[in-house]
């Protein structure tokens, strides 16, 4: 059974930011965490990046995200979307 995943990224982002962001949905995808992330708006500010992943994963790709987000410094511009 698959499980539904999903990031909030902010649509204003530096060139460092954007670069980082699409290493992180590259990662996702290489590491075998999914095959494809959808992308829809939410507001002006917001992106939602949603993707599947498989049952049981659910807390291995939370620490990947998360240890990513601080090694990379990008606290203000994605978050895992609850």
């Amino acid at each position: 059974m698959e499980k539904g995943m999903k990031l909030k990224v902010r649509k204003e982002l530096d060139g460092r930011q954007q670069s980082n962001i699409i290493k992180l949905k590259g990662s996702l995808i290489s590491k075998g965490y999914t095959e494809i992330i959808h992308i829809l708006d939410q507001d002006e500010e917001f992106h939602i990046n949603s993707f599947d992943i498989e049952s049981g994963t659910d807390s291995e790709v939370r620490e990947f995200i998360t240890a990513f987000i601080a090694r990379e410094q990008l606290e203000d511009s994605v978050s895992i979307f609850s």
